[in-house]
């Protein structure tokens, strides 16, 4: 079990650290409203980690299999998330003051950071596909589902720590200096980043939608 454990522990890190929506909504709260807001975001994206692995250990994977268009839903909705955020970031830089990522003010309460981490990594259908993975290859090494939730608790701490230090790097003091003083460029960066990658899952998720 701990071998099995470690391997995927290893996969699932590797996979945080990588850019994404998680990492843009950490940061994004971390430039805008300091680094409250930033754990905060890092919980809500924690405790979907652990959502997530109960959900793979009492089925998501069976699931999916038999209706695949729950995957092209989350899609959908996970893009339209996305595009939201995309909107206000782009609107703010275009109106240059009223920036919904306002540097160490407080636009997010702590709740409202927590749940835009929770909805953002339970609305990643990516999140879903590693999941699926991670059960797969956890059920494949002979363990029961209760040792796949158990493991939950262990992305959620790793989550914490990954995220955690891209929360205290963004809510520093010398990225909240260089935000302030490019405020309107950094704003259209996030709002383009998160518009790609919601527009992406939105066209994927619409496409399969369509096909036959």
């Amino acid at each position: 079990m701990l071998e099995a454990y470690l391997i995927t522990l290893t996969g699932v890190v590797l996979a945080q650290a990588a850019p994404g929506p998680n990492l843009l909504a950490v940061a994004s709260a971390g430039l805008g409203q300091g680094r409250k807001a930033a754990l905060m975001t890092v919980m809500g994206v924690s405790t979907g980690m652990m959502i997530w692995a109960v959900a793979v250990a009492f089925g998501l994977a069976a699931v999916l299999a038999i209706y695949p268009k729950l995957l092209t839903a989350m899609k959908i909705a996970g893009g339209a998330y996305l595009l939201w955020l995309a909107l206000r970031a782009l609107l703010s830089a275009r109106r240059g003051g009223q920036a919904s990522i306002r540097a160490h003010g407080a636009a997010l309460s702590a709740g409202a950071a927590w749940r835009r981490g929770l909805l953002v990594v339970l609305t990643n259908p990516k999140a879903a596909l590693m999941w699926t993975a991670v059960g797969t290859f956890l059920f494949g090494s002979g363990l029961a589902a209760w040792q796949v939730v158990v493991f939950g608790p262990l992305a959620a701490l790793s989550a914490m720590a990954v995220y955690g230090s891209y929360a205290f790097l963004f809510s520093s003091g010398f990225a909240g200096r260089a935000y302030q003083r490019f405020a309107r460029w950094i704003e259209a960066a996030f709002g383009l980043a998160f518009g790609a990658l919601g527009g992406r899952l939105l066209l994927d998720g619409v496409r399969e939608m369509r096909a036959p």
